[in-house]
């Protein structure tokens, strides 16, 4: 009997709350099989550490350790924003994938990210079909933009929601304590760069009586209609508050917070619409304001997590080894909703190539005919997304008890050095 393949975990582009409980899906199931997965290998930061030959041997952790990630933020053996090229235009990376996969024994390859990492998953795919390499590549599918297309929702998008929706109630609750004498605008910035899937989860607090005006991706920005909305509220209430998606555009298609520069990927990188937006107000309408940008707290909030993303995340990890072991290559694991009231699902899975690099955005009858909130359909949604509590255990010091893993290296054996 031939020796069992060893697997290559991974995790790409920005964390979330909940991506460690994907790795936790993904090595304890391939633990419960040892006759066919022989050692899971997580690469150190991402694809990188494929290429580099870094590889770190998940083996040394006890399953406490492992059981642990469940509950960690962050991406436990780090990421990356790292692009792969085409087979054509950088062939020496996939031969290089391919000497690495065959040094360690490698024949199962998951990755752990959202559209550019799909892209990746999908083109390591290849080198079975186009270069006859054998390995299965299955995405696991992780945003907090939840901008994946064909499944229902994406893990890491829930908990970013639970966090925006419960800090904008709070924060505006702040605001509308003191609106008599003092601040009268709370503006929050949300991640959300073509979609405004989390700018909609802050319209949730309207629910709770909160003046709430949302700016989507989706929506083209018309400053007097925004003015002349804010000065309602504020007459009406005493106070407003804006949430503000990082990919809120002007009607010529720019952002109101574009930098001028791009990121790894060669996308514009944004920050700063919610100081754009809250000094619009003050110079127009001459009101008090705070501003935040909730950045990487919305997705590193492991200790307001929801209980419903944490069970998907994990289901996702273990679905994509279950999904392996039957032989599949090429597809990504997928949340099908099968009812919103009460609310089920089920695993569904998806061809990466209908999943690669396209985006899934806000569909037109979840906002508003005025594009300041969201509709009835949205909320059926979004509720059981943020439903549930799944706190991490706490420690006599207050602190949560989250894990750092020793990370021990697998030895190099091709000792050839790789330039990216």
């Amino acid at each position: 009997m031939s020796e069992p393949k060893n697997a290559f975990y991974a995790q790409s582009g920005g964390v979330t709350a909940v991506i460690n409980a994907s790795a936790c899906g993904v090595i304890e199931t391939a633990r419960r099989h040892p006759d066919k997965i022989g050692k899971v290998y997580a690469g150190r930061n991402g694809i990188i550490g494929a290429l580099l030959e870094d590889l770190i041997d998940t083996s040394q952790e006890s399953d406490e350790a492992i059981a642990a990630l469940r509950h960690t933020p962050s991406g436990a053996f780090g990421s990356c924003r790292y692009k792969l090229k085409s087979l054509e235009e950088n062939r020496r990376q996939y031969e290089r994938l391919m000497e690495v996969f065959k040094a360690h024994n490698i024949g199962y390859f998951f990755y752990n990210g959202g559209g550019d990492s799909a892209d990746t998953c999908h083109k390591v795919s290849q080198l079975s079909e186009r270069m006859g390499f054998p390995i299965q590549a299955i995405h696991v599918p992780k945003t907090v933009d939840n901008d994946l297309p064909i499944t229902d929702n994406c893990p890491g998008f829930g908990s970013v929601a639970k966090y925006i929706a419960v800090s904008t109630l709070e924060a505006s609750f702040d605001v509308r304590s003191m609106a008599k004498t003092s601040t009268k605008i709370f503006v929050i910035e949300v991640m959300g760069r073509h979609a405004g899937w989390i700018a909609a989860a802050g319209g949730l607090v309207a629910d709770q009586g909160i003046p709430v005006v949302v700016l989507f991706p989706e929506v083209e920005f018309d400053k007097e209609r925004f003015l002349a909305r804010v000065r309602q509220n504020v007459e009406k209430y005493d106070y407003c508050t804006v949430v503000v998606s990082e990919g809120a555009k002007w009607p010529d298609g720019k952002f109101l917070a574009e930098q001028g520069t791009r990121d790894a990927f060669g996308h514009a990188q944004l920050g700063g619409a919610a100081p754009v937006v809250a000094n619009m107000i003050k110079d127009a309408l001459g009101y008090k304001f705070h501003w935040a940008v909730a950045d990487y707290l919305q997705r590193a909030a492991r200790h307001l997590a929801s209980k419903t993303d944490v069970e998907q995340a994990y289901a996702m990890g273990k679905a994509a080894v279950e999904f392996a072991l039957e032989g599949a290559n090429a597809i990504m694991p997928t949340i099908v909703r099968t009812s919103s009231d009460p609310y089920r699902w089920e695993v569904g899975q998806a061809p990466l190539s209908e999943v690669a690099n396209v985006e899934k955005f806000m569909p037109k009858d979840f906002i508003t005919d005025d594009g300041f909130g969201i509709t009835d359909a949205c909320r059926e949604y979004l509720y059981p997304l943020i439903r549930g509590e799944d706190y991490p255990p706490y420690g006599d010091n207050g602190f949560p008890r989250y894990v750092t893993l020793k990370n021990a290296p697998v030895p190099k054996i091709l000792g050839t050095d790789f330039e990216l």
